[in-house]
């Protein structure tokens, strides 16, 4: 009665139903988040920061560093809720951007109140700006 169309199987597992390739990965799941308390403070220990408009980026290496990323809101930012959604925009900008880093290191964003009142554009190009003094912004 109500059967929705198959799309056709075929193609490689990163491709869309139509059979065109969708792009970079950019899930971020939990192989690809920082989850110990010891690597945020390993982290803040090794004081490498950018700070930003909108975040402050802090970087560190270690034998198991691989891009993963951590984020960071403090009381500063706001409410639970304000917190929560800082949070949730910074691993966004991460999440798109990740395929534009490199390096063995891990990301630890630690979100400012301007995030949440600042345009998407803006979050992007502050978080690309910090990750170029970094140093970790590969050459495409």
């Amino acid at each position: 009665m109500n059967s929705l169309p198959v799309p056709p199987s075929g193609g490689s597992p990163g491709d869309g139903p139509s059979g065109e390739a969708r792009g970079p990965d950019q899930r971020l799941g939990r192989s690809r988040r920082l989850t110990r308390s010891s690597c945020f403070q390993e982290a803040f220990a090794q004081q490498r920061k950018w700070v930003g408009r909108t975040m402050v980026l802090w970087l560190r290496s270690g034998d198991d560093a691989a891009l993963r990323l951590g984020v960071v809101s403090s009381r500063k930012v706001g409410g639970a809720v304000q917190r929560t959604r800082a949070r949730r925009l910074l691993r966004d900008v991460f999440r798109r951007n990740r395929h534009r880093l490199t390096g063995p290191v891990d990301v630890v964003l630690v979100a400012r109140a301007a995030i949440l009142r600042a345009p998407p554009a803006a979050r992007e190009a502050d978080f690309l700006s910090l990750a170029r003094a970094a140093g970790i912004m590969a050459d495409l």
